[in-house]
């Protein structure tokens, strides 16, 4: 999927939490949102997700339709009814093509990770047979310490409920993946298989991924590109494809 930025601004009263005039993410992409707290990331995610609407401008969604037609999507019975160009905030085609974990509040945590994953899974057209399948894949992310306990989502430590919605948002394999600080409440180990588990997913299936992190290194380890905002604004779009962001990150950050 193709995200286009245009002339993009949320303002609350006289602050300007974002103010982009125009950003492409490219089909495809694994992007690393960077900046100090402030500096508009999770209120761009806002945007993109439709929990906020934009003061000007607006986030237009052009969806792969190739992987619409394949197996990627089998919620989505004929392709073609979905639009070129979707404005989130105008229609709800986006739902299907996209995961999302920002925070807690994207858990529903009166039930139990297996209920909150078939649930996920009926939501995105997806059998309980298909569900567990795909929980095979991240088996070793969520250890023993998930699967089987016989408990709610809000009996999980932090660290636990960050993977149960890290692994709901990949799923129904979606088309764009959005995760705003996915490391944090991680350990060290989990951090790393994170790592391996979104840079083998945005390889196989050929997803967008786009990443908040305050954790640099992690960041340009994992991205493909680089945005660094400032004030609501990008200020840098950093190609990473050969690593040079990190130097360039290392210059802004450590003033």
């Amino acid at each position: 999927m193709r995200i286009q930025l245009n002339n993009l601004k949320k303002c609350f009263g006289e602050h300007t939490a974002v103010d982009i005039q125009q950003f492409t993410i490219n089909d495809g992409e694994l992007l690393g949102l960077v900046g100090n707290n402030g500096a508009g990331k999770t209120t761009l995610f806002r945007l993109m997700l439709d929990l906020a609407k934009a003061t000007e401008g607006n986030v237009i969604m052009i969806p792969n339709k190739r992987m619409l037609a394949a197996d990627l999507q089998q919620s989505i019975a004929d392709p073609t009814a979905v639009s070129d160009e979707i404005d989130p905030a105008k229609s709800e085609d986006w739902k299907l093509l996209t995961g999302a974990f920002i925070d807690n509040s994207f858990l529903i945590d009166f039930l139990t990770a297996e209920e909150y994953f078939e649930f996920v899974g009926k939501v995105s057209g997806i059998t309980k047979e298909q569900v567990n399948e795909r929980l095979e894949a991240f088996k070793a992310f969520m250890s023993d310490e998930i699967m089987g306990q016989k408990k709610y989502i809000r009996d999980f430590s932090a660290g636990n409920k960050q993977k149960i919605g890290i692994v709901a948002a990949l799923l129904n394999s979606p088309q764009l993946v959005i995760l705003d600080e996915p490391f944090n409440f991680l350990d060290p180990s989990s951090q790393n298989q994170l790592k391996r588990i979104l840079t083998e997913f945005n390889r196989s299936t050929g997803s967008t991924v786009i990443v908040s992190s305050h954790n640099l290194q992690h960041t340009v380890d994992i991205s493909t590109r680089v945005a660094l905002l400032e004030k609501g604004e990008i200020i840098e779009d950093i190609d990473n494809s050969d690593g040079k962001a990190e130097e360039i990150l290392d210059k802004y950050f450590n003033v």
